[in-house]
């Protein structure tokens, strides 16, 4: 059945004079350049020649994967606007569900384009078959419960038909219509009255308002002017006046002192290592002797606590002297 409804498609595309009605129905009804080129036809014939978009018309197998992404995204972007898709579904424009599912989405795409170029009636034009077929839908509309009351049994008795749109009571529309109109009149009476009061001309010539506006601005240019002169020549020289103080070193004797503390923390590094020698003889026996620390543990405890000085004044030693140093290289 699916087959025979693709070869249908096919011959209406050839009737359409689509240059490539003849490719076969796998690379029609599955994702590929050969349905893009399709779409992009059938879409283009139903935009007609005030289209919003621009026409590609990319050809042939040579397309990266970037621009086939591209070229579905667009596809899509065009099947929301002309009403095809609900929204940019670019899994509509790939292909989507079974074989049959994909045969009448492309029947129905290749249905409006026909309808778009061909009347019912060769006597009638494109224009008219349109109107013809509003005035049909307007009467159904109008007439649908009495058409799908059970009194015409257009339908099977087991199917039951319920109007999908009830058709409102006459006498609510007339009360909503003098609603709004109510509405309107005193929207309009509130523009008069605030015309009455504020009189608009569009026509107006606003010369003495430009004028002031202008003459503000002037004085205002003036201003800024004056400020930045003066800044200039008094404020600026002002500020900058003093010059930055300049930081010296210690000189030699500290050179000597930075180089006996880095004897002493190399020394201090030895007591660590006694420290932990002694702990790892000292397994299994106790620290302290009668509550107090051990000789050993107690000069190593204070010498821990002499190097943390040591290393926050070595630290300020060291940037002196290499500043110094950078001072007697620039001169």
């Amino acid at each position: 059945m699916a087959a025979k409804q693709m070869e249908e498609v096919q011959k209406k595309l050839a009737m359409l004079n689509y240059p490539r009605a003849n490719a076969p129905a796998q690379s029609l009804l599955f994702a590929g350049m050969e349905r893009y080129a399709l779409l992009e036809w059938l879409f283009f014939k139903l935009l007609g020649d005030k289209s919003p978009f621009s026409q590609q018309n990319l050809q042939g197998d040579g397309v990266d994967r970037d621009e086939e992404t591209s070229r579905i995204q667009y596809l899509a972007e065009i099947a929301k606007f002309l009403g095809i898709t609900t929204t940019i579904d670019t899994e509509a424009i790939q292909g989507r569900g079974s074989y049959e599912d994909r045969t009448e989405m492309l029947r129905l795409v290749v249905d409006l384009v026909e309808a778009s170029i061909y009347a019912d009636n060769p006597e009638w034009s494109v224009d008219e078959q349109v109107a013809k077929d509003i005035q049909l839908i307007d009467a159904i509309a109008e007439k649908q419960a009495q058409i799908f009351s059970e009194e015409c049994k257009l339908f099977p008795a087991d199917v039951q038909i319920q109007s999908i749109y009830p058709l409102p009571d006459i006498s609510d529309l007339e009360k909503q219509l003098s609603d709004q109109s109510n509405r309107l009149l005193n929207l309009q009476e509130m523009v008069d009255d605030l015309a009455s009061k504020h009189p608009y001309n569009p026509d107006e010539d606003y010369m003495e308002v430009e004028a002031k506006l202008r003459a503000h601005l002037e004085s205002f240019l003036e201003t800024a002017r004056s400020f930045n002169t003066i800044y200039t020549k008094e404020i600026r020289p002002w500020t900058h006046m003093m010059e930055v103080p300049q930081l010296h070193g210690f000189g030699p004797a500290a050179n000597r002192l930075l180089e006996a503390y880095k004897m002493l923390l190399k020394f201090l590094g030895n007591l660590k290592n006694l420290r932990d020698s002694h702990a790892a003889v000292a397994v299994g026996s106790s620290e302290t002797v009668a509550g107090e620390p051990s000789s050993v543990m107690r000069i190593i405890s204070e010498c821990e606590t002499a190097l943390t000085f040591l290393n926050r004044d070595l630290g300020i030693l060291s940037a002196s002297i290499a500043r110094e140093k950078g001072e007697e290289a620039s001169m």
